[in-house]
């Protein structure tokens, strides 16, 4: 944009017709003053705006590693790899860590000590989401030939309809880095059984679905009691997706790799 500025103050109509003919009128002094002012703001935009896209590429102060903050965690970051419903590790996953905003990790670990008497621990799938992940997902949900993850997670549903039932969309709270996947587990390991695996696309996944069973039900009761008590809210179609209610960035879509 202050390249355009530049353009704009050296590159009027009147002086590109004159270079075109080989020459360039005297411009008067207050016409070099504009000049020199437009192109002492144009660096200093293009130099801004440079170093603002540098540091859109590295990890924000205001994220951390939920690792280093929730005590017990367990990371079985999904996009990072292959076991996911595309099939293949996600653009912007460069490493299967969990990132979050400061107050959202907090939030996190207040959870994970309100669940350490059960013996249970809180076991994350996905957690900050860079935009440029959920582009691959719309890529992919548009190539109606790619269906390399049907079996597992999606079997009943045809890959058309992703979009109209809400399971593909262009933005995700994940991007604003306050919301997180997640399930149970106890402290040996073992997930909670919840009816459905994670990102499994169907009515089966929603939080309340009659047709899972007491101690199916009674789990997802657990995970989604302790998380509302500690701040979160959940989403009804999914039962693994909880968002910090004052999440710090709520109208903010970062796109800074994973790593």
């Amino acid at each position: 944009m202050g390249l355009r500025l530049l353009a704009i103050a050296d590159f009027s109509p009147r002086n590109a017709a004159e270079r075109s003919r080989g020459r360039r009128r005297p411009v008067a002094a207050t016409g070099r003053r504009q000049q020199r002012h437009a192109l002492r703001f144009s660096l200093v935009f293009v130099a801004a705006f440079g170093a603002q896209a540098a540091l859109a590429q590295e990890r924000p102060a205001a994220f951390v590693d939920v690792a280093t903050v929730v005590p017990g965690l367990v990371a079985d970051m999904r996009y990072a790899g292959s076991h996911n419903f595309v099939g293949r590790p996600i653009d912007g996953y460069q490493a299967p860590h969990c990132l979050l905003t400061k107050p959202a990790a907090d939030a996190l670990a207040a959870v994970a000590r309100d669940l350490a008497p059960q013996k249970l621990v809180i076991k994350v799938f996905d957690c900050y989401r860079p935009t440029r992940a959920v582009e691959n997902f719309v890529r992919w949900a548009r190539d109606l030939n790619d269906t390399a993850g049907k079996a597992e997670f999606y079997p009943d549903l045809d890959k058309r309809t992703l979009f109209r039932d809400g399971y593909i969309a262009s933005h995700s709270g994940h991007s604003r880095g306050s919301t997180i996947d997640l399930t149970l587990a106890t402290t040996d390991g073992r997930e909670l059984d919840m009816g459905t695996p994670f990102d499994f696309f169907s009515p089966k996944s929603w939080t309340a679905d009659p047709n899972i069973t007491p101690q199916q039900h009674a789990n997802r009761m657990v995970l989604a009691t302790a998380m509302l008590r500690s701040g979160f809210r959940g989403y009804d179609k999914e039962w693994w997706h909880f968002s910090l209610r004052n999440e710090p960035f709520p109208r903010t879509y970062f796109d800074f790799p994973v790593k």
